[in-house]
């Protein structure tokens, strides 16, 4: 059973230490004063669900997305055509996915071992700091995406200058730039600690630190999440605007271009509507009740459970994304079937020489 103390504001202002204790099956293992037991009351609730629910969760997203994401990076490093714009986000993207799918095997080792952290404290803030990289780095990357995609539908034209290569090339930077910057904080908010012996890493800070880390936490959702969210909601209201006008658009656009900004409208919300969103909502949640200190046990039990059900489905966004590159990237599907086509037939028979196809021919004359 887990042990839940709330100790009252004035008694958190005196002392730093009655925060909030989730037990020792918890990443939000928190020291306590034994002595203020007696005079606050008790929450105790079993979490033994997250040592299985969260091991699959994780061993699912790692066997899932480490050949996925590995595949889209081998696709697109041996193509010779040059990379498009999409292409450029959509790599990076799939960078970030894998950087943090790596991560993963220390947090099954971890739950597997009943919480127990084996991997020293620069483990404990990379793996933390990965997946913060990874969730933000996704969102901001998906916000370039989307005002490229609106800039195509909305200004063609006037937009030129700004959709080259050297222009994703800059924005990409500029995301990694960002996410780094505002995460550099959890690499001080986390860390390790004995508890009962018993080494664990925190998933958010130490008890002295959270209100710290709380006002932390809100802002970098505001920044992280709210901000690009909205600006993601103005660039895709004013491309459906766009889209449902008649033949004027359609002739400006095109028909290929119209279904693959439909396309992005449709993966990128309902990436959104699955993984972050919830997500956001059930962290924040969570973290507001811990700041105040609620008395009432099933509320912090219901925000707790809410959010440590999200936080791992968050990542499934590891395994969706690479479905963007195939549906948004520029004829990856086709390259990826003539790869595994030339697999599929392999050498021809001795003796017999490989004609050139004619239009292959020509397009050697012509270069």
């Amino acid at each position: 059973m887990l042990s839940i103390l709330f100790p009252s504001r004035g008694s958190r202002r005196r002392s730093c230490r009655g925060v909030l204790l989730l037990g020792r099956a918890s990443w939000d293992m928190e020291k306590l004063d034994m002595n203020t037991s007696q005079e606050q009351g008790l929450c105790q609730f079993s979490e033994k669900y997250k040592q299985v629910y969260l091991s699959i969760t994780y061993s699912i997203i790692f066997i899932l997305g480490l050949p996925l994401n590995g595949t889209v990076l081998w696709l697109s490093w041996c193509q010779t055509k040059r990379w498009s714009c999409a292409t450029i986000y959509l790599v990076n993207l799939m960078v970030a996915d894998l950087l943090y799918v790596l991560t993963l095997p220390f947090l099954i080792i971890t739950y597997s071992l009943d919480d127990r952290w084996p991997f020293g404290d620069l483990l404990c803030k990379l793996v933390r700091f990965l997946f913060y990289t990874n969730l933000y780095g996704s969102i901001l990357l998906l916000t370039c995406i989307s005002v490229h995609r609106f800039l195509g539908v909305c200004h063609p034209l006037r937009s030129l200058p700004y959709r080259t290569r050297r222009h994703a090339w800059l924005g990409t930077g500029a995301t990694w730039a960002l996410v780094v910057l505002q995460l550099l904080p959890t690499l001080a908010f986390s860390h390790t600690d004995y508890i009962n012996g018993q080494m664990i890493c925190y998933d958010t800070t130490n008890p002295e630190n959270f209100d710290r880390f709380f006002a932390y936490s809100i802002a970098l959702t505001l920044s992280g999440f709210v901000f690009p969210s909205l600006v993601i909601l103005v660039c895709y209201s004013l491309m459906v605007r766009s889209l449902t006008k008649p033949e004027e658009n359609l002739m400006r656009t095109g028909s290929t271009a119209r279904a693959k900004s439909i396309r992005t409208i449709l993966l990128v919300c309902g990436l959104f509507a699955l993984c972050f969103v919830p997500f956001h909502i059930t962290r924040s949640f969570y973290l507001i009740i811990r700041f105040l200190l609620s008395q009432d046990c099933e509320l912090l039990m219901a925000a707790s459970v809410a959010y440590k059900i999200w936080r791992p489905l968050v990542s499934v966004s590891s395994c969706l994304n690479p479905v963007l590159y195939f549906l948004l990237g520029d004829n990856n599907r086709v390259r990826l079937l003539q790869k595994l086509r030339q697999n599929k037939v392999g050498k021809h028979p001795a003796g017999r020489k490989q004609e050139m196809p004619r239009d292959a021919r020509i397009w050697v004359l012509l270069r």
